[in-house]
């Protein structure tokens, strides 16, 4: 009887202590949570459950009484404050030790914060936890607000497509000439400028950020010497990983939590998994971190198999999805080799229904399909297969996608 703990409530340490379970492990499992929910997932934080269309179960993996039926302990609003990994020790936040066989950091990444004068005004926000999710839909959903937004990156964007359908008035302010560029490029990141500018947003790039003003509330963002009149502001500039417990603990850690395809850290039965994890990837041959759903997801399932001694490698190909105003996407890929690969695309781009490829050497290294449906798994096979494919074969809607597989 082994005891695994996994510090961490959010998609990667429930899926782990469910596939913990499902691989047969009979022993202890012991989840501590910081928040005071159950493990959840956060992409329905700026799509569905912002907009209102969806509660708190589309969030939320399983209700407490699922941990309580399968013998999982579950300790939410606690914190471990200290990892001794070599007396495999955790302490908690209520003062308790816990010792353990093995454990998964699952600690997730932590919102970028801006230094700004103003940024602590009451109505400044950011978009992480569930909780903050819940205020800023309660702020949004009669409409008639005014939100700025600063940074333009995908929760930035979501969020705003998400008020503007809600019926408020959107600015969005970003420092570089596109939106999402770092993430698409510069032409893909164009689309989503457009779409954005098609629905009302006042969309501001190239500009620098200089103060949110106000007294206690903030009533707006000073910009390119400009002032941007807000109710809210949400600041949207990316996570970085949440990595002061391993730190303490004395693990290596370089972008996040090093681990090994296996997702074992430097230390002996202490693993990571999720945003806070940078793991070395098989397949590209390089540490690859990645804040997506999907890296939670796969990664979760891989760390328990890992942590029962089973045979396991997390070689999954990224993979992410948006859905702003009408428009559907899924990304698969890999982000290192992106940003010098040729893109090439299939479909009508003025119509936002196209497949981009990202092409390097004559291999697909990602693919995007926008409002063209039951392609992702075909796009991945594809990048998988290392398939070499001409770019005009890749344009051509009238050959089968399929029939570009080896």
């Amino acid at each position: 009887m082994t005891h695994m703990l996994i510090i961490g409530g959010g998609l990667a340490g429930g899926t782990a202590a469910e596939a913990l379970r499902e691989n047969g492990h009979d022993g202890e499992i012991t989840i501590v949570a910081a928040e005071p929910y159950p493990p959840y997932q956060r992409p329905p934080l700026s799509k569905g459950f912002l907009a209102g269309k969806e509660g708190t179960d589309a969030a939320i993996l399983h209700e407490p009484q699922w941990y309580d039926e399968r013998g999982i302990a579950l300790r939410t609003s606690t914190s471990v404050t200290a990892l001794d990994a070599s007396a495999r020790r955790a302490t908690l936040s209520d003062g308790t030790d816990l010792a353990y066989d093995a454990v998964l950091l699952a600690t997730g990444a932590q919102p970028r914060s801006l230094p700004l004068p103003g940024a602590d005004l009451d109505g400044v926000v950011m978009l992480r936890r569930l909780d903050q999710s819940e205020a800023l839909r309660s702020a949004l959903r009669e409409g008639g607000r005014r939100l700025v937004v600063i940074g333009a990156g995908w929760i930035g964007m979501e969020v705003a497509a998400t008020a503007r359908e809600l019926g408020n008035e959107v600015t969005v302010l970003e420092r570089d000439p596109v939106p999402l560029a770092a993430a698409l490029g510069s032409d893909m990141g164009a689309v989503f400028a457009s779409l954005h500018r098609d629905h009302g947003v006042d969309l501001r790039t190239s500009i620098g950020i200089e103060r949110i003003t106000g007294t206690q509330q903030a009533d707006g963002v000073v910009a390119g010497g400009e002032t941007f009149a807000a109710d809210l502001v949400l600041i949207g500039v990316g996570a970085t990983p949440d990595t002061a417990l391993a730190e303490q603990a004395g693990l290596r850690i370089l972008n996040g939590v090093l681990t090994d395809s296996a997702l074992r850290t430097s230390a002996p039965d202490v693993y990571a998994a999720g945003d806070v994890a940078n793991a070395f990837h098989p397949v590209l041959q390089r540490h690859l971190r990645s804040e997506h759903w999907a890296n939670a997801l796969g990664a979760g399932k891989i760390a328990a198999r890992s942590m029962l001694g089973m045979s396991a490698s997390f070689d999954d190909i990224p993979y992410f999805y948006t859905d702003q105003y009408d428009l559907g996407m899924e990304l698969s890929g890999y982000a290192p080799l992106m940003a010098d690969a040729e893109v090439v695309v299939r479909g009508d781009l003025d119509a936002r229904e196209f497949i981009a490829f990202w092409v390097d050497h004559d291999r697909v290294v990602a693919g995007m399909n926008v409002n063209v449906w039951d392609v992702n798994e075909t796009v991945q096979e594809l990048i998988r297969s290392g398939a070499r494919v001409g770019a005009d074969r890749l344009a051509d809607a009238d050959v089968p996608l399929e029939s570009l597989l080896p």
